[in-house]
C-alpha cells in the first residue's frame, strides 16, 4: 500500500469559519470537496489567546496537547512561530518522524530548502517545527532521490505573488510526489505561504492580496489533483486560522481543516486528538 502524503497547511482556517468574500469562495474541484468531507477542528485547546504555529504544529506532530506543555502550572500558552526548548524536547521525543524512524519506518520532508536557508541557520539555528522534527529523527532536508517541492507551490515569494509555474506543472509535481509515496510510509509538505499571505491582511486589504490568496488555493488544488489522480493517500491539516480572513493581520480563532483520502479520520475534536489519529495510522497510537 502507498504511504501517506501529508499536506501540512500553515494558518488556514476552515472555510466554514471564513468571512464572506474569502479566498475559499471559488471553484476548487479537488480541494474543496475533500475539505468539506473532512472535519473542522478546534485549535485553541481550551486556552485563551490566539493559536500559534509552534504549539499548533507540535500538537499535530506529536498527538499531544503541546499548548498545555507551555505556561506556568499547566495553565497552557500558545507559543510560536518557532519551537523553543520545551517544544523542541517534545518534538525530539514524540514527533511522528522520530517515532517512525525509531520503529523502522521511513519518512521524508519534501520541501525545497535553498542555500540561503542553510546559511541563515548556520548563523542562527531557528528551524520551524517540521524541519526540526525531521532533523531530530536524523533525516536530511532536501532528501536526495525524491521530488523537491517549493512550499510557495509556484507563486512568487513577494507581492504581488505572481504565478511562476502553471497549474499543469503543479499538478505534475503532485503526480511525482504520489509516485514517490510508494516507497515511504510518510511524505510531508510544510506549506507555509498561506500564513505569510495571512499576515499581510488588513481591513483595507488590496485586491492583489485576495487575488494571491485565490491563486495559492488554485495551486494547492492542482497539487492535490495530481496526488489524487495518481492514487496517493493524502492527509490535510492546518495549525491555526489566519489566511481564511485576509481582512485581519493576526491569527484567528477559526477552526482548522482535517481532511484526507484513503485514511480514516476518526472522530477527533481538536488538533492534538487528530495528531494522535495520524500516529495511529502507522501503528503508533
Amino acid at each position: 500500500m502507498s504511504g501517506i502524503v501529508w499536506l501540512a497547511l500553515d494558518g488556514v482556517g476552515h472555510p466554514k469559519d471564513a468571512p464572506p468574500g474569502s479566498a475559499w469562495e471559488q471553484e476548487l474541484p479537488a480541494l474543496r470537496p475533500l475539505i468539506e468531507a473532512g472535519l473542522p477542528l478546534d485549535a485553541t485547546l481550551g486556552v485563551p489567546g490566539l493559536p500559534q504555529s509552534g504549539t499548533g504544529q507540535s500538537c499535530w506532530l506529536t498527538g499531544q496537547d503541546a499548548v498545555r506543555r507551555m505556561g506556568r502550572g499547566g495553565a497552557g500558552e500558545h507559543f510560536g512561530p518557532y519551537p523553543g526548548p520545551t517544544l523542541q524536547a517534545l518534538l525530539r521525543e514524540a514527533s511522528l518522524p522520530v517515532r517512525l524512524k525509531r520503529g523502522g519506518g521511513s519518512a521524508a520532508l519534501l520541501n525545497f530548502y535553498p542555500p540561503g536557508y542553510f546559511a541563515a541557520h548556520a548563523r542562527r539555528p531557528r528551524h520551524g517545527c517540521f524541519p526540526y522534527a525531521f532533523l531530530a529523527a536524523g533525516l536530511t532536508l532536501n532528501p536526495p532521490g525524491l521530488p523537491s517541492v517549493a512550499p510557495t507551490l509556484g507563486l512568487g515569494y513577494a507581492a504581488p505573488w505572481p504565478a511562476t509555474l502553471g497549474l499543469d506543472e503543479v499538478q505534475r509535481s503532485g503526480e511525482a510526489v504520489a509516485r514517490a509515496a510508494g516507497g515511504h510510509d510518510l511524505l510531508v509538505l510544510d506549506l507555509w505561504l498561506s500564513d505569510l499571505l495571512g499576515h499581510q491582511g488588513r481591513p483595507d486589504a488590496p485586491l492583489e492580496l485576495l487575488s494571491a490568496g485565490r491563486r495559492y488555493l488554485r495551486h494547492l488544488d492542482a497539487l492535490l489533483a495530481g496526488l489524487l489522480g495518481a492514487g496517493a493517500r493524502v492527509a490535510i491539516s492546518s495549525d491555526h486560522g489566519n489566511f481564511e480572513n485576509l481582512g485581519v493581520k493576526s491569527h484567528t480563532l477559526a477552526r482548522v481543516p482535517f481532511a484526507g483520502s484513503g485514511v480514516d479520520l476518526g472522530r477527533p475534536g481538536n488538533i492534538a486528538e487528530a495528531g494522535a489519529v495520524m500516529a495511529g495510522w502507522f501503528g503508533l497510537g
